[in-house]
């Protein structure tokens, strides 16, 4: 009868800056014991004591894709093989990354308390309705606003966007005066408080609190630090659909560049929007649809054109009133930048630039399988263009023409007065005529 040899499991050990004391009796065994230990250069430094004197030792630090392969050979020699990381390996730690390289079967989990949880004890603050995020990652720059999803800051945003409180996990380079920066940059550092707990667990901790934010975004933290924020003022509700036109800065003298409100509502309705959906708003105007498409997609991201200077400023200055941040905008004429942009799963058109025939050929190549593009049109040239290109690209299409009156006052009375007729052209991708 033959048995399969029985593997070790590799521990991953949270541990805490307070170095032996933060762990229990079987995790310390478990270090004590291990033939190879896996961790960071200042954690291996503050648990040298503990290490057997023959037991290999691994930085991790900028080798992190290196470490399940080192977790192998170790487990194929028969080597018993700890990690260790800090706080929870499973709140933003390392754990995750290791038990999707590795069998399940392989890991054992030794948990101690995150970091996140400590900086609230510190001040009190129950942390079961904290958003719990992380920029402890590469450099990722200050933010600018409008920047892509690739920017390091990105998700945090948009989580402070969508949440009353939070606990951030930072890095030497995201610190606590960069994330301060940010606020300061996306207009809201008066509706939050910011705290950030310095070394904890270490002789030098220090909490601060109590400063404003455009003081915070000047100062520098020692490391490694946890940042804490939380709102002063609630956030009154929001309508999550169908905004009125009003809501919108439109171009002056000649207001109403604005897609109206019937139609934005039919457009958006027929992009088939989620809440992860990556948007196109080519000829953004105002902004109005791109802008309500990023309030749905909150979990996505919106690129915006438009060639106009003028109605740039105005699409900004709506992104900013509505505080939105994942929405970007290039100052430019379609098709010239889209190269650069993440492949959509709906794309708008709302003004072409006279290259409309070149704009959906190249908008049904970069739709993603089942996307949908959706045109507005108010003149008859434009709608033959459209209709005769979709036909040469064989895609399968329909058109909607829209008419809304609204009533007006006269004199006692009211009477209705009749907005421009609008097509409303569709395709699918991957759809065949």
């Amino acid at each position: 009868m033959r048995f399969e040899p029985v593997i070790d499991k590799c521990r991953i050990v949270g541990v805490l800056d307070d170095g032996i004391a933060s762990l229990s009796a079987s995790a310390l065994q478990h270090l004590q014991a291990a033939q190879l230990v896996i961790g960071g250069t200042r954690t291996l430094q503050l648990f040298a004591d503990q290490i057997a004197p023959g037991a290999q030792q691994r930085d991790l630090t900028g080798a992190l894709s290196q470490v399940p392969e080192w977790i192998r050979a170790a487990q194929a020699d028969a080597l018993r093989v700890v990690v260790l990381a800090t706080g929870d390996p499973l709140c933003h730690g390392i754990a995750a990354y290791l038990a999707s390289r590795l069998c399940i079967e392989a890991i054992e989990v030794v948990p101690n308390v995150s970091t996140l949880q400590l900086a609230c004890a510190r001040l009190g603050l129950p942390w079961q309705e904290m958003k719990f995020a992380s920029v402890h990652s590469q450099d990722a720059g200050d933010w600018v606003a409008g920047s892509p999803p690739a920017h390091g800051l990105y998700a945090l945003l948009r989580d402070i966007r969508q949440h009353d409180r939070l606990a951030i996990l930072t890095s030497p380079h995201n610190t606590p005066d960069r994330i301060a920066r940010m606020l300061v940059t996306e207009g809201l550092a008066d509706g939050f408080e910011m705290a950030v707990a310095e070394r904890l667990c270490q002789p030098g901790e220090r909490i601060v609190s109590g400063m404003a934010m455009s003081a915070a975004a000047q100062m520098p933290f020692a490391d490694p630090n946890v940042v804490l924020l939380w709102r002063t003022t609630l956030r009154p509700p929001q309508v999550l659909f169908g905004l009125p036109d009003a809501r919108f800065e439109q171009r002056h003298p000649e207001k109403g560049l604005i897609t109206k409100n019937e139609v934005r509502a039919v457009s958006l309705a027929r992009m088939q929007l989620t809440s992860h959906s990556v948007v196109w708003d080519i000829g953004a105007g105002s902004g109005a649809v791109g802008l309500e498409a990023a309030r749905l997609c909150r979990h996505g991201h919106v690129y915006a054109i438009e060639k106009n200077a003028d109605d740039c400023a105005i699409v900004q200055r709506n992104r900013l009133a509505m505080g939105i941040s994942n929405h970007g905008l290039l100052h430019g004429k379609a098709p010239e930048g889209l190269h650069g942009w993440a492949d959509p799963d709906a794309v708008f058109i709302g003004g072409s630039g006279g290259e409309l025939a070149e704009l959906i050929a190249l908008v049904l190549k970069r739709l993603k399988p089942q996307g949908w593009l959706v045109m507005n049109f108010v003149t008859i040239e434009n709608l033959g263009v459209a209709v005769a290109s979709l036909k040469a690209q064989g895609a399968s299409w329909d058109v909607l023409q829209l008419q809304a009156s609204r009533s007006k006052p006269i004199l006692h009375m009211h009477r209705m007065a009749a907005e421009n007729p609008v097509w409303i052209v569709c395709a699918q991708a991957g759809a065949s005529a």
